[in-house]
């Protein structure tokens, strides 16, 4: 019982020490610092950017898109695809698939033969992706088994285009 009313007694007295009232008297609260000066700015120039359609200004060509399936010709996608590096690759994407948008999130963990990666929000084909891995100049998105659900080329700095298995476009961008 005394060990008890021991422990109950310590315990109310840090109780009350917690409680207790400080002043904070020696704080100065008047001071106020100066307000700072106004610099004097340079002009301010505005110029037209160029058409990025046209291949002079150094942007990568447009996917090209069959007009017939709506599908992009990954051909032409694969020749005119920038080179890619595996650590750049890192870290959530948005991606539009099937007329939406999800996420994907791609890691530098192993999986297979590929860095584990994954999806959030996608329909389809992309719900099995769970890897992927850099070949070449394209990006192949793979399932669980290995097998390749989609091909990304890239085609700006934050940006690849390509398609599913099945041939539906995909676009991946940040």
């Amino acid at each position: 019982m005394r060990k008890y009313f021991g422990v109950a007694a310590m315990f109310a007295v840090l109780t009350l020490a917690g409680c207790q009232r400080t002043a904070m008297t020696d704080i100065d609260t008047t001071y106020r610092p100066q307000p700072l000066e106004a610099q004097p700015v340079g002009p301010v120039e505005s110029n037209q950017l160029p058409d990025p359609t046209m291949g002079a200004s150094g942007f990568p060509e447009k996917p090209v898109v069959n007009s017939e399936t709506g599908q992009q010709n990954t051909e032409v996608a694969a020749a005119n695809a920038l080179e890619v590096k595996k650590e750049t690759m890192v870290g959530g994407w948005k991606v539009t698939y099937a007329g939406a948008g999800c996420d994907m999130f791609l890691t530098l963990t192993n999986l297979g033969a590929g860095s584990r990666g994954g999806t959030r929000g996608c329909v389809g084909e992309l719900t099995a992706m769970a890897a992927w891995e850099v070949s070449g100049k394209q990006i192949l998105l793979k399932d669980r088994d290995g097998n390749v659900v989609g091909r990304l080329y890239k085609t700006a700095e934050t940006r690849f285009d390509g398609s599913t298995g099945s041939g539906q476009p995909i676009t991946l961008s940040r």
